[in-house]
């Protein structure tokens, strides 16, 4: 056979497998159309029952469900996470339209993981502290609110346990997501940075790639890392850390990627609501405050529970009371859900002791 002949059959080849693939996706979108039409029905019954269009354990389910389906097949699971992401995200907006208010400016790591969760879909307000998210949700302005509350570097974010302390909000679900640091700048090379802006977290995860690289420069503290890549925009000798997608939305260079000092560096965001979870998906959380009399041993008693139960904790802060000195609520994370029959009975025995407890929430642990 001539090359000719052998290009044409090949290109024949092609051309027929390209068909495939359209009819394919043909049937593909009927199968979503159809899917929505169901979406339509599900809303409509939600409704009549007072349900909020945004249930995490369900969604859970659809996720683990399909990545099942998945078996040994080429498509990558991590692509097939995405999809079924926006799939169950726009079948969500034709339930009800929602709001979601997240702390910092556009492109921070808290509204990337307001994206993960929620989808293009959604309507997305940013606010400049997390008492602003927590109000939002408060007064219905927002459906549900996120905030970051622990990198895995630089620790807990105070200022989200204190929001909760006087707030009826409650932990809907949890967000886990990697986060990569960047060095942004209009500059055309690290030598040409005299200041750098970014906010505390993200300085602490970064700080040893600072002193090693850019050892003289001014650091600029600033309340979120969008805003460092905001005012790098117009401080053409300035750098900002941030992440990628902030150089994406403020047009900026990105002089260096992964500055992060450790590579596993890793920020839990909480979804806040007025109502927790729906049920138990047999790998959640659950989280407390809890309060007690000051004397010797307490912290032990407090801690017994959970010990003789089994129950692992996975967080234990502890913040100052603002209503008397010197006292101090506990907070505590622990696997397990409420309605588990050892969580049930340690709480139970938490409560006797405690001078204030509460419950924050029981919620899907993020993957």
């Amino acid at each position: 056979m001539s090359e000719d002949g052998w290009r044409k059959d090949i290109m024949e080849l092609l051309e027929g497998k390209r068909r495939e693939v359209d009819r394919l996706d043909e049937e593909i979108v009927k199968l979503l159309n159809k899917r929505a039409h169901l979406a339509m029905e599900i809303g409509r019954i939600k409704r009549e029952l007072g349900m909020d269009p945004f249930d995490p354990v369900r969604e859970r389910d659809v996720m683990k469900n399909v990545i099942s389906c998945l078996g040994d097949g080429p498509f990558p699971e991590r692509a097939l996470k995405a999809v079924y992401r926006e799939i169950m995200a726009g079948c969500r907006l034709l339930e009800r339209e929602i709001t979601v208010a997240f702390l910092g400016p556009e492109a921070s790591f808290t509204h990337q993981a307001a994206r993960m969760r929620f989808g293009e879909g959604a309507i997305y307000l940013s606010r400049d502290s997390v008492s602003d998210v927590f109000e939002e949700v408060r007064k219905g302005e927002a459906d549900w609110g996120v905030v970051p509350i622990q990198n895995s570097i630089e620790g807990i974010v105070k200022g989200t346990l204190d929001e909760f302390v006087e707030s009826d909000l409650k932990i809907c679900d949890e967000i886990v997501m990697r986060i990569e640091l960047c060095l942004l700048s209009n500059a055309h090379s690290i030598a040409e940075i005299e200041r750098v802006y970014t906010n505390p977290m993200a300085l602490g995860q970064c700080r040893k790639w600072l002193q090693k690289n850019l050892p003289k420069a001014e650091v600029i503290e600033v309340f979120s890392t969008s805003e460092g890549a905001r005012r790098a925009v117009s401080d053409p000798r300035s750098g900002a850390i941030a992440g990628e997608a902030a150089a994406d939305i403020y047009g900026l260079r990105i002089l260096k990627k992964g500055i992060e000092d450790y590579a596993h560096n890793m920020t839990r965001f909480l979804v806040v609501g007025r109502e927790m979870a729906s049920r138990r998906t047999g790998k959640d959380k659950t989280s407390i405050a809890v309060a007690i009399k000051d004397r010797v041993g307490a912290l032990h008693d407090l801690l017994k529970p959970f010990k003789e139960k089994g129950i692992n904790l996975t967080m234990i802060e502890s913040r100052p009371m603002r209503t008397a000195s010197w006292d101090y609520i506990f907070f505590l994370d622990m696997n397990g859900h409420i309605e588990d029959e050892e969580v049930a009975a340690a709480l139970e025995e938490v409560r006797g002791m405690a001078t204030m407890f509460k419950i924050l929430g029981s919620y899907p642990s993020g993957e």
